[in-house]
């Protein structure tokens, strides 16, 4: 964990309620793609966890969508503002076993962290598939970003507005896969976890409060006791998972 000051580069709204915020800073805490990190805002007494979309040198990528009263503050902010942030929080994606042919497999704001590890598991030779997953076309954002990558990308719309109508199990089941790596709300990656035909890690969301272990706040029950996900998560591999009945 380290903690920095980075400055606002961009501050982007790409739908009507998810905005794409650049910032310039020390980067060299984060290093596998599915961290996070966690932002101060003036006035709130706990951070805000966002997943790290991409980075660059220097160059942070964060994607974050407005639901409270922090993010809304989040969006107003503007070029050459600074944050307080602590990064290389959480655990991040294995890339080892993910095989020739990995599927990534995300669900609105969960889409953000597939983003970096799709260009890691193409610069490591893989052919990557992406099923990103919206409840409505205008939701959609990144899909031309990860078609650009070379990823296959597949658009499935619950209301059937665009692409696929259904949700993300709905185009899992006629795809080949050697592993899959997945990111989303929790009634997601449980369809998922059922879909599945392959081993693959998940990556959680929850609220947090200290962000990087000490309070215990977001702890979940795996195979081997309860485990932190801001500490031994976000990510967790499919086996060890325990959902609850």
């Amino acid at each position: 964990m380290n903690q920095q000051i980075f400055t606002i580069i961009e501050n982007k709204p790409l739908t009507g309620s998810v905005y794409r915020l650049r910032l310039g800073g020390n980067t060299s805490a984060i290093t596998a793609p599915g961290q996070f990190v966690n932002i101060k805002l003036e006035g709130k007494f706990l951070r805000r966890p966002i997943s790290v979309c991409d980075r660059s040198g220097s160059m942070l990528t964060l994607i974050y969508k407005t639901v409270g009263k922090g993010t809304e503050q989040l969006s107003r902010m503007t070029k050459g503002d600074q944050l307080d942030v602590l990064t290389g929080l959480g655990n991040g994606y294995d890339l080892e076993p993910s095989g020739e042919h990995p599927l990534l497999i995300g669900g609105g704001v969960g889409i953000p962290p597939l983003f970096g590890l799709a260009d890691e598991l193409l610069q490591k030779g893989c052919k990557v598939t992406a099923i990103l997953g919206f409840n409505t076309a205008d939701e959609i954002f990144y899909a031309d970003e990860f078609r650009m990558l070379g990823v296959e990308t597949h658009i499935t719309i619950v209301d059937g507005s665009a692409g696929i109508k259904g949700f993300v199990t709905d185009a899992m089941k006629d795809l080949d896969y050697s592993y899959f790596y997945a990111c989303g709300p929790e009634p997601m990656l449980k369809a998922v976890y059922k879909t599945s035909v392959t081993s693959g890690q998940m990556s959680f969301e929850k609220r947090m409060g200290c962000g990087f272990g000490a309070c215990m706040g977001c702890s979940c029950r795996t195979v081997t006791g309860y485990k932190r996900i801001c500490k031994e998560g976000p990510v967790l591999r499919k086996e060890e998972i325990c959902w609850e009945n």
